[in-house]
């Protein structure tokens, strides 16, 4: 029985949850090709803008404008009034579907991508591939996008740069290294949570494994901060797992169906969920859904 409740249904494939600038939980549903806002105490969902691409990760810069990846066109968009404008171009570091974002404090954001073509592997070979000891994806670069736009490489060779969190740096808490932060990043088809030490220009340092999650069945998807630990979506089961430094499991929330992307707004643990990922099962129907599980609990 799932620990979850049902707070909406009737998605696509809901992505990139975040808590917005008036505390709603926006989300992006890609084959809607909507943004949503969503009040999590009334239920009331309000789409935020659609345009004809498939949306993703989202953000804000520090002035309340909506950042909003454009995943087949390789783009970040931002929400002027009623339009979606270009604000970067990451084409010449995207090698395949631009994914999730993190936007920091700054205005800073960090754009990962699938670097190669998943479902395609999938629907060839089968899900069961990605777990073959041998199986060695092609690595992707993680995009850094300055507020101005501009656009340059944050980390390379990352095995599907999936969701991320910042997490205060327990080694530099006050900021006099680097920002006092570290960002960690899933890297979904290697099993494993990535992080690096953030600097102040935004720049990544120090790289190493956050946690290992093979052995859990984890297939990392979005991720989000908790304390010292984050939550993890694992794409391939019905549940989400609260994960610390060195792969501790911690907390498991189980949910109705596969969860894919998570967020922590105020006291609640948010989930999206879908009976699988790919298009060809997704695209036709509406089966994802919002769940709610209370943190209090």
């Amino acid at each position: 029985m799932a620990d979850t409740r049902v707070l909406r249904d009737g998605l696509h494939f809901g992505e990139g949850p975040r808590r917005g600038p008036d505390g709603r939980l926006y989300y992006s549903d890609f084959y809607a090709g909507e943004v949503h806002a969503l009040d999590l105490t009334t239920g009331e969902d309000e789409v935020v803008v659609a345009f004809d691409g498939q949306p993703s990760g989202l953000g804000w810069l520090p002035d309340g404008r909506l950042l909003v990846v454009s995943m087949l066109d390789h783009t970040v968009r931002r929400l002027e009034g009623d339009d979606l404008v270009l604000h970067a171009d990451i084409s010449d570091i995207a090698t395949y579907h631009a994914n999730d974002m993190l936007v920091d404090g700054e205005g800073r954001a960090y754009v990962g991508n699938f670097g190669f073509d998943l479902h395609g592997l999938i629907t060839e070979v089968g899900v069961a591939k990605l777990l073959e000891p041998g199986f060695d994806p092609p690595g992707a670069a993680l995009a850094l996008v300055q507020p101005d736009g501009s656009v340059s490489v944050a980390a390379e060779d990352l095995k599907f740069p999936n969701g991320m969190a910042l997490l205060p740096d327990p080694d530099d808490p006050d900021g006099h290294i680097g920002s006092g932060n570290i960002l960690v990043v899933a890297e979904t088809v290697a099993f494993k949570l990535t992080s690096f030490s953030v600097d102040r220009n935004g720049s990544l340092q120090n790289r190493r494994v956050w946690a290992e999650v093979k052995e859990f069945g984890i297939a990392p998807d979005g991720i989000a901060g908790d304390g010292d630990g984050v939550w993890v979506a694992p794409a391939l089961q019905p549940a989400v797992f609260r994960v610390t430094e060195g792969g501790k499991i911690t907390h498991r929330v189980e949910t109705t169906q596969t969860c894919f992307a998570v967020a922590v707004v105020d006291d609640k643990l948010v989930c999206l969920t879908a009976p699988d990922s790919h298009p060809d099962v997704v695209k036709p129907e509406r089966l994802g859904k919002v769940e709610i599980y209370d943190l209090g609990n």
